[in-house]
């Protein structure tokens, strides 16, 4: 091998290497910063991780919005009209944010209570996010099956 070859070689494979460390690096970065939705089900079940973050979606059970007198923080519940699950909230909501209507919340799992950091209310009466519809068929369907199966 002529030592030009070699030189190539050798810069060919620390371009490919190069290339191979920032793909993986972009990959891992990607992984981390992305927030899958499940509904109160799917956490219920165990299919939401343990500790990282993750949306909930769902709508806000009715007469369970509670308000500190002395804070911003909010507890209410969200469900899937099957499960349900208790939400903590310190913050402003969304002018759109009240009893019956569809939410994304943003946060983690602490102590068997969903700690959320943002949640994002629907803009009318008629828009559901496509992720909390497609969670609430699924839980529909899995209850009809296990109906199905008792009878």
């Amino acid at each position: 091998m002529t030592p030009t070859r070699k030189r190539r070689l050798i810069v060919i494979s620390l371009v490919l290497a190069a290339v191979a460390v920032a793909a993986g690096l972009t990959v891992l970065a990607l992984q981390q910063n992305m927030t899958y939705l499940f509904s109160p089900s799917e956490v219920e079940i165990g299919r939401a991780p343990a500790s990282a973050r993750f949306r909930l979606g769902g709508i806000v059970l009715e007469k369970s919005v509670k308000r500190s007198n002395d804070s911003l923080r909010i507890d209410f519940i969200v469900t899937d009209r099957f499960k349900d699950m208790p939400v903590e909230y310190t913050g402003i909501l969304p002018d759109l944010f009240r009893e019956g209507q569809s939410i994304v919340a943003t946060g983690a799992m602490h102590d068997g209570r969903f700690v959320a950091t943002e949640v994002l209310a629907k803009h009318d009466e008629t828009y559901m996010p496509k992720e909390v519809a497609d969670a609430i068929a699924k839980a529909k369907a899995k209850a009809r099956k296990g109906a199905e199966a008792r009878d």
